[in-house]
């Protein structure tokens, strides 16, 4: 009987800054162009603020996801120093910590003895980086991955507002950047949740709403200042 199982859990380092960089790209572009829009600003000046948005926006994604996901390297890699040490200095008193791992997961003595044994021959800082400190291959940190999906993805979801706020007419441009960029944010939540795994419809929802509460509030703000000017 073959195993047709597909897990998702791989996914999760360079799906949470793909999607991170593409939501924050289209609700932050698409936010600054409305509320530029809604001060009575003219369309030259609006696509050029939407074109230092998104520079700025993606700069500031990649710098950050680096940054963020560098500390958790470095906070990894502090860990496997030390556990290496101990491996060198307490070998035996690893083994059975390690086999305390596995009994209280539910193997008995016996067999949690000689699952340790057998995994500390072959690879012993492993072992206690996986089963020990939670730190495995598939999850541990990747600051220039993170940066680059992060800042691609920024660029193309900004993209997206930017491009139809130069193809749409001045006077209906407030109402289709926003219609098109709640489509854009649905369809971005929805293929995130399923790739994920996750519901669809919740995942487009999510997103969907508090895009539209910072368009909301964005467009609130250009109205009020651009009245005052």
């Amino acid at each position: 009987m073959s195993n047709d199982e597909e897990h998702k859990s791989h996914r999760v380092g360079w799906l949470r800054a793909a999607v991170l960089g593409a939501n924050d790209g289209v609700v932050s572009t698409a936010s600054l162009i409305i509320g530029i829009a809604a001060a009575g600003t003219g369309q030259e000046n609006i696509l050029i603020a939407g074109a230092a948005g998104l520079v700025a926006g993606a700069m500031s994604m990649a710098a950050g996801e680096y940054v963020s996901v560098s500390s958790q390297a470095d906070t990894e890699n502090a860990d496997l120093a030390l556990e290496k040490k101990s491996l060198q200095d307490n070998f035996s008193s690893e083994k059975v910590e390690l086999a305390q791992i596995y009994q209280d997961r539910g193997l008995d003595p016996l067999l949690a003895e000689q699952v340790a044994e057998q995994l500390m021959a072959h690879d012993a800082l492993g072992a206690h980086a996986r089963d020990e400190i939670g730190i495995s291959d598939t999850a541990s940190a990747k600051p220039i991955q993170a940066a680059i999906c992060s800042a691609g993805a920024f660029t193309i979801g900004a993209a997206l507002p930017l491009f139809v706020a130069w193809t749409t007419p001045e006077n209906f441009l407030i109402f289709a950047v926003a219609v098109f960029s709640l489509t854009f944010l649905a369809v971005l939540g929805g293929l995130a949740a399923q790739t994920g795994g996750a519901s669809i419809r919740v995942g487009a929802f999510r997103v969907i709403f508090w895009g539209a509460l910072a368009m909301g509030l964005t467009a609130a703000v250009g109205t009020i200042f651009g009245v005052r000017v």
